[in-house]
């Protein structure tokens, strides 16, 4: 296996280990707006945001 797709494996692993330890429901102000949310939700969106926006840069 390439280093490459080990190192992804360990960061995967801890970001759903970090995930599933913040699962508190918080509440979230952008402008006027305010949205109540579970922290797994949030957190995951936006590592799969970050993730999909890697991998369109990473494409060329």
């Amino acid at each position: 296996m390439k280093p490459k797709y080990i190192i992804i494996l360990i960061l995967a692993a801890l970001a759903v280990i970090f995930v599933f330890q913040n699962s508190e429901v918080v509440a979230i102000q952008l402008f006027f707006w305010t949205i109540t949310m579970s922290r797994i939700i949030m957190i995951g969106g936006l590592l799969l945001t970050g993730f999909f926006i890697g991998y369109l840069l990473a494409r060329k």
